[in-house]
């Protein structure tokens, strides 16, 4: 336990996003001061929840071993890096269709990673890839991702109407990024490492994990993501304590440090007046703050935040997902897929892909609204 609070410190000594936030903080706190005990009413603790129980549902899918073995059976398969690339991506995309955004990037990253240790595949650049995908795919249904969620209840839209205003869109997002796939991988064979052994298959870990994943993600939906939750610790804790002292609590802090410092940034007079000012009645200001506020604050509370100026859905639906790429702050997916990298550096070779993302898929958006 010593030892797990210690690695835990000295991981948030060295991660930047983490210090620049706790930075954030203390002259957010002096232009919005409240006390402590309100900070903990800024974090969504059911968001939180759910990142618990699908980061320790996720360990103990990989401490298992399974993705070890699923690695080598894919890499027989796949015979040149770009393949792999594009299997992946288009896999990362269509499962956040349907399991939103976060959960396919649990499923998919922790995948890649298996295979990029046997062989000598490029790991970060295909985790930023995955975060691409991940973002153009979910932007698809009412339910690939949180922004979607909220603005589909609040269109009272059906769901095939949600779709098919979005479809557009993804469509020439994904064309987009996966010719920027094949373009950036190239046909190098993939070949399985030679030291590249068999690990032991822990049967009743893995059986456990899959077996608590439905329910999990259906109590969650239910909105009892706290007793969801709980009862996956208890269950960890006795069938394999290590699952639940090799989650990544610093990324648990990191969301919740940044819950706190994004929603006082978005509760001063100033900001608020800002969003007054900006002629949000017109489509393509509406548009563009969309954008312009996920680089800032995320596009979730963006498009929450926005919605109280102007209720055209159809026009914050765009803007808020294409907010998506940019900069890693756009969108909560994108911090998850890098922290599950394990590379300190990857936000680098994420802003070289995701800000030119960024201005072409809001060209395509802009193209979509207004040009007729």
């Amino acid at each position: 336990m010593v030892h797990s609070l210690g690695k835990l410190l000295r991981s948030l000594r060295e991660d930047k996003f983490f210090l620049v936030l706790l930075a954030g903080l203390v002259p957010l706190s002096a232009l919005a001061p409240s006390s402590m005990g309100a900070y903990a009413s800024l974090v969504d603790w059911p968001t939180i929840a759910a990142l618990t129980g699908l980061l320790l549902l996720t360990k103990g899918i990989e401490v298992s071993g399974v993705l070890h073995r699923l690695g080598l059976a894919l890499i027989r398969l796949m015979v040149t890096e770009r393949a792999a690339a594009l299997c992946l991506v288009i896999a990362a995309a269509l499962l956040s269709m349907v399991l939103t955004n976060d959960v396919a990037l649990f499923v998919v990253v922790p995948l890649t990673l298996g295979m990029c240790r046997l062989t000598k595949m490029p790991a970060t650049r295909l985790i930023v890839f995955e975060a691409l995908a991940v973002n153009a795919g979910s932007a698809l249904t009412p339910i690939g991702n949180p922004q979607n969620l909220f603005l589909w209840q609040l269109s009272k839209a059906s769901f095939g109407q949600f779709v098919w205003h979005m479809l557009p869109l993804v469509a020439l997002m994904m064309v987009a990024l996966l010719v920027l796939t094949a373009c950036t991988f190239g046909r190098q064979p993939v070949q399985a490492r030679d030291e590249t052994m068999i690990v032991a298959l822990d049967r009743p870990l893995l059986g456990v994990s899959l077996a608590l994943y439905l329910p999990f993600l259906v109590a969650t939906d239910l909105h009892h993501v706290g007793a969801a939750v709980t009862a996956l610790l208890v269950a960890f804790l006795v069938l394999r304590p290590r699952v639940v002292a090799q989650l990544d609590w610093g990324l648990l802090l990191v969301f919740i440090l940044m819950f706190i410092d994004l929603r006082l940034l978005v509760g001063l007079a100033g900001v608020r007046e800002a969003l007054q000012h900006l002629g949000l009645d017109r489509s393509a200001h509406l548009y563009f703050a969309g954008i312009g506020a996920s680089q800032i604050v995320s596009n979730v509370p963006a498009a929450i935040a926005l919605a109280e100026y102007s209720k055209d859905w159809r026009v914050l639906a765009y803007g808020v997902n294409v907010g998506g790429f940019g900069f890693m702050v756009g969108s909560l997916a994108n911090l998850i897929a890098l922290r599950l990298s394990g590379d300190r550096r990857a936000w680098l070779s994420f802003h070289t892909y995701a800000i030119p993302a960024l201005f072409v898929a809001a060209a395509m958006g802009y193209l979509l609204l207004f040009v007729r």
